[in-house]
């Protein structure tokens, strides 16, 4: 049974754990050979997305529905997030660790992401939306927050097209585990 201290005992390794949802959700740690990292004084927001940004025709809650967050973010055909990942990272949230970016609209979560914070990284787990730009918007919010509180790495774990209009960039392993020491030594 995978418990909130070895996520976390993970993460400071440079480790993560998924499930496997084609081996009865068997749970196992991955260490890619490349990292995906966003670096907030390299993000970058689309010229779109920056103006419907600032239109603010959202809500922007943090730690409002952590449970719910993640639930979302396991709602699609496949997915890493088992229930044991789910108890685990509500666990995470517990102990204050967790931390979910929601976006709101009308009353409704429209998009959002989760993840894990420790000393000056955030590690992206996942990210959903259920409108158009909603996990984008998220990410923004995430980077604002990151920078006020002096964040010097979000961990996306694996680069995609999504997260490369944000200035993500892949780094290999070894040089993510430099950048992720600094990054748990000055907390």
């Amino acid at each position: 049974m995978l418990t909130a201290h070895q996520v976390l005992h993970g993460y400071t390794r440079g480790i993560f754990p998924m499930a496997d949802p084609d081996e009865d959700n068997a749970i196992y740690w991955y260490e890619p050979e490349m990292r995906g990292i966003i670096l907030p004084e390299e993000f970058y927001i689309p010229k779109n997305l920056a103006r419907e940004y600032r239109k603010k025709e959202f809500e922007l809650k943090i730690n409002n529905d952590f449970e719910r967050t993640v639930r979302n973010c396991a709602e699609r055909d496949e997915t890493w997030i088992s229930e044991e990942i789910i108890d685990v990272y509500k666990g995470l949230y517990k102990m204050g660790y967790g931390y979910s970016f929601e976006i709101w609209r009308n009353g409704d979560m429209i998009g959002g992401l989760y993840g894990i914070a420790m000393g000056r990284i955030f590690f992206g787990e996942s990210m959903f939306h259920k409108a158009t730009n909603a996990s984008k918007i998220a990410i923004v919010c995430l980077m604002e927050w990151m920078k006020e509180n002096e964040f010097m790495v979000l961990d996306c774990q694996f680069i995609t097209d999504h997260l490369k209009q944000f200035g993500a960039r892949e780094i290999p392993q070894k040089e993510y585990l430099v950048l992720l020491e600094k990054a748990l030594e000055e907390d």
